[in-house]
């Protein structure tokens, strides 16, 4: 993140996984994940779901809200939840949030550019700068970022935490398909695994 002094990343740095609206059909390996989803404790839920949007109440509402029947209905819900967040809802979600990384492989003047970037923005609007490149390729990804970050760098604060918070409903609707995909590659998570998620984006 781009705060000084750093503070620890979340999650590990951008996804190249495709967002829920490009996605079209669910991939039916989901399933199991979901199915092992619904199955989890309240608190392993709420605990999993905090990883995906950093809202106590959204994570609350989305993990009473189970069972979900299928990965449409689940993305259904987190949009549902993200569009009722409040503001002090949203600002403790926005709270939670690390800015948006470049992987370590990117070009060195690229991850300066963007550290710089990172401490205005967060100067100015006091919270991570948050986006959802899922879908973008890899090599596509540091022009996106911080081209994004110059432009949204010119809004007022109102404007912005709008913006932020759309961005956010679609990080969150990422990292539930993560959290699908990872529950489907486990044989059941124990409470020390379910500690251990670490969704991208």
């Amino acid at each position: 993140m781009a705060v000084h002094p750093r503070r620890a990343p979340r999650s590990p740095p951008l996804s190249s996984h495709l967002p829920a609206q490009a996605r079209g059909c669910p991939d039916p390996s989901h399933g199991s994940g979901l199915a092992r989803f619904n199955a989890l404790s309240p608190e392993a839920a709420h605990a999993v779901l905090l990883q995906c949007c950093g809202s106590r109440r959204w994570a609350h509402r989305m993990a009473t809200h189970r069972p979900y029947p299928d990965p449409d209905a689940l993305l259904a819900a987190a949009d549902e939840a993200s569009y009722d967040l409040s503001q002090a809802d949203l600002t403790e979600a926005l709270a939670a949030e690390s800015s948006a990384e470049l992987d370590h492989g990117a070009p060195y003047a690229a991850l300066l550019a963007l550290d710089a970037a990172h401490a205005e923005y967060e100067r100015k609007f006091g919270h991570a700068f948050v986006i959802s490149l899922a879908g973008h390729p890899r090599e596509e990804q540091a022009d996106q970022l911080l081209g994004a970050i110059r432009r949204r760098m010119t809004h007022e604060v109102d404007e912005e935490r709008s913006i932020s918070a759309d961005e956010l409903r679609c990080v969150a609707q990422d990292r539930l398909w993560d959290l699908t995909r990872w529950l489907t590659s486990t044989d059941g998570p124990s409470a020390t695994e379910i500690g251990l998620f670490a969704p991208v984006g």
